[in-house]
């Protein structure tokens, strides 16, 4: 399952120097607007202390992480949404993703700000409303298309258009189109736009890294925190500075580096699962000799869906999948052990996967 995470953000708030950190990318950085003009992509691994712990019970050969995929995208100015900086360029490139990760300013430094000052609080204002602005264009175009039913496409209901209106009363508002609560059919016209604030949001606090060992969402990063908080997304503190110094370490003088600081793990780390968090996925794991391998699936999926992710001969010869709990299996020392505890079960096609399955499918060739 390949989801996208668009990173957005003002200018000079740190975006591509945060992308190069998780990817190990090289995008051009530089103190200026649109350093970055075409996104940048790439695939990032999700940690998870729960697939370190099985490819050590089973020590196979490969051990494959859950990824999570990012992309760089051009810094978004006041006024993009109509037009200024690259408009509807960034606008698109941002539609093309799944879920987006607002990145805010919260750092000092000589770098110039766009905007004169730093002013997080400001700077999260102009981010949302350029979506929101964007947003409220894009339905009133649709609305104005479909307002007269001799004009309307065979295909667009009067429940859609309700919902559609629903949304951009919403929109005038300055509320994101995901706070609006829809039916499946009121969805249905909506979803075909593909609107920005309709996208599952991340809001991280780009912050000195001295900033890193205080309570996180504290202190310059206070008012980012507030609003992820306000419209329930997720938050995240990183020093893109230091994940980048830290990318060129090797790994235990870079944890003896965060210790230093008085940290305990990466901000990359908690920002990747942040983000598979905000697309909505969770993780199942398939573990043997040859591969333990963590696989991510959309919350409220099936078994015969995660066979899917896996193999599309795995979903289509389905015949059942043998279930148990990563935690059983690690407290059992194995397969044999948590089949003498009775935590292993056998479980049929509409059975609802969940996060820390491990999953073995029999299915017919």
């Amino acid at each position: 399952m390949s989801l996208a995470v668009g990173i957005v953000g003002l200018p000079n708030a740190g975006k591509s120097t945060l992308f190069n950190a998780l990817t190990g990318g090289r995008a051009l950085v530089g103190d200026y607007p649109f350093t970055t003009i075409d996104p940048n992509t790439g695939v990032v691994p999700v940690p998870d202390l729960r697939l370190q712990q099985l490819a050590e019970l089973f020590r196979p050969p490969r051990v494959i992480p859950a990824t999570v995929t990012f992309t760089d995208i051009a810094g978004l100015v006041r006024g993009a949404s109509g037009g200024e900086g690259l408009g509807n360029q960034f606008l698109g490139h941002i539609r093309a993703t799944d879920a987006v990760a607002l990145v805010i300013r919260c750092f000092a430094g000589a770098v110039a700000h766009v905007e004169g000052s730093i002013d997080p609080e400001r700077d999260v204002g102009i981010l949302e409303l350029e979506l929101v602005l964007a947003d409220l264009a894009a339905v009133d175009r649709r609305l104005e298309r479909v307002s007269e039913r001799a004009r309307r496409p065979r295909e667009v209901t009067e429940v859609e258009v309700a919902g559609l209106r629903r949304v951009r009363a919403a929109l005038d508002q300055g509320l994101p189109a995901r706070a609006v609560a829809l039916s499946a059919e009121e969805q249905v016209g909506v979803a075909a736009l593909q609107l920005l604030t309709a996208k599952p949001a991340l809001y991280v606090a780009n912050v000195d890294e001295d900033q890193l060992a205080a309570p996180e969402g504290s202190g310059p990063a206070a008012p980012v925190a507030a609003r992820a908080q306000a419209v329930g997304a997720s938050f995240v503190a990183v020093s893109a500075r230091l994940e980048a110094e830290l990318a060129e370490l090797e790994t235990a003088d870079a944890i003896e580096y965060l210790h230093t600081l008085g940290v305990a793990e990466a901000g990359l780390g908690r920002l990747s699962r942040a983000a598979h968090h905000a697309l909505g996925l969770l993780t199942f794991f398939t573990a043997g000799e040859k591969e333990v391998r963590a696989w991510t699936l959309a919350q409220g999926g099936t078994a015969v869906d995660a066979a899917g992710v896996i193999h599309t001969d795995f979903a289509r010869g389905f015949i059942r999948a043998e279930v148990c709990d990563v935690a059983d299996l690690l407290a059992a020392g194995g397969y044999q052990g948590v089949r003498e505890r009775g935590r292993r079960r056998l479980e049929g096609r509409d059975y609802g996967v969940r996060d820390g399955d491990v999953v073995h499918f029999l299915f017919n060739v």
